[in-house]
């Protein structure tokens, strides 16, 4: 730990250099109305079984995106050390105080994680845990995988992505676990304010990471639960923490490349909203993506939404009422490549060899 920060005052209720399964907790002591001396309960599940690498797997960063949540109780419930090479530490709510609030930010200080890093011990409790992992639990891991989805908010065809990285090592690492994950889509994503994100903490570290969305709407279905627990268990696969073969849907996966802000549509303008193209929908340049009504007269014109780029639209608001600086759609190029040379599409379910990039 850094000579200039104390250490972190959350304790762990599992020993992480322990052989077997562990249930346990990160407790984080918090004072407030209803707990004068009270803890902050994050659940935590360590699976740990001879030599290997270390894989940290993490879902409710936003406490309103339930596919990998879901999917990681589950896996802690069946996971087991015989099952394992090397240790899998899950953590299926980061921000457990929004997870129990169904809330995208804590309940308790309004903290989003995901704004959050590199995080401070000395700060609020969102802080606090950011700095936690930062410090504690990134250190231990070779390859982290971050579950996500559009929560409440948004709805988005479920991918799992990796980032430009200025080491070409570490993002062609990235990339292949996000493609072996086997989603319908592949993303080189481009986001819009890295600086605080979990996603560049972990990167900064040097470590393998691998970040998704998979739905939306504030809820989970039977397709997109059976995505995310099928990509789990291909990312552990991929990194050689459990032994098999990668199941690949037999459809063929699009890869898809965000390469600047252009692809994000946001509006400027209170009101009702229209989506005129569904997710997956091609569209070209100039095409209308949505109007935004005025609700407060009837006889005012819409405000169109264009394209302003070609591409495949890959995530779109969820409620009908939007606000100014909402974003209305996301609009993904559509790519022969998510490297800079190319990679080789995965191969239907059956196949002896697991996909990758091309070296």
């Amino acid at each position: 730990m850094s000579a200039s920060l104390r250490p972190s005052p959350i304790s762990a209720t599992v020993d992480f250099d322990a052989k077997g399964v562990q249930h346990g907790f990160l407790k984080l002591p918090i004072s407030i109305d209803t707990s004068a001396w009270g803890a902050v309960m994050i659940p935590i599940t360590v699976v740990a079984n001879g030599e290997g690498p270390t894989a940290l797997l993490t879902g409710g960063n936003h406490g309103d995106e339930y596919e990998g949540i879901t999917a990681l109780m589950k896996l802690a419930n069946t996971l087991k050390a015989e099952d394992v090479r090397g240790r899998v530490i899950i953590v299926p709510m980061m921000n457990t105080p929004a997870a129990e609030a169904g809330k995208r930010t804590s309940s308790l200080d309004g903290g989003n994680m995901n704004r959050s890093f590199p995080g401070d011990p000395n700060g609020g409790p969102t802080s606090q845990i950011a700095d936690y992992f930062n410090r504690v639990l990134v250190p231990m891991c070779d390859v982290a995988l971050d579950l996500h989805s559009g929560g409440r908010t948004l709805d988005i065809v479920p991918f799992a992505a990796a980032h430009r990285l200025d080491d070409l090592a570490q993002e062609a690492a990235s990339l292949a676990g996000a493609i072996a994950f086997g989603a319908p889509y592949a993303m080189m994503m481009f986001e819009l304010d890295a600086a605080k994100l979990y996603d560049t903490a972990v990167e900064s570290q040097g470590k393998t990471f691998v970040t998704t969305e998979l739905g939306g709407g504030g809820t989970s279905t039977p397709q997109s639960l059976a995505i995310t627990e099928r990509g789990v268990r291909n990312f552990l696969v991929h990194y050689g923490l459990v032994e098999g073969e990668l199941e690949v849907p037999t459809e063929p996966m699009i890869a898809v490349d965000m390469p600047d802000a252009s692809c994000y549509v946001q509006s400027e303008h209170t009101g009702l909203l229209e989506l005129t193209v569904a997710l997956g929908e091609m569209v070209e340049k100039g095409d209308v993506l949505a109007r935004v009504f005025d609700m407060t007269r009837t006889g005012s014109a819409p405000v169109e939404y264009r394209a302003e780029r070609d591409g495949v639209v890959i995530a779109r608001r969820f409620p009908a009422k939007v606000g100014m600086g909402d974003t209305i759609a996301v609009v993904a190029e559509v790519v022969e490549s998510l490297e800079r040379d190319s990679f080789s599409a995965p191969k239907p379910v059956g196949s002896s060899s697991a996909p990758k990039p091309a070296e």
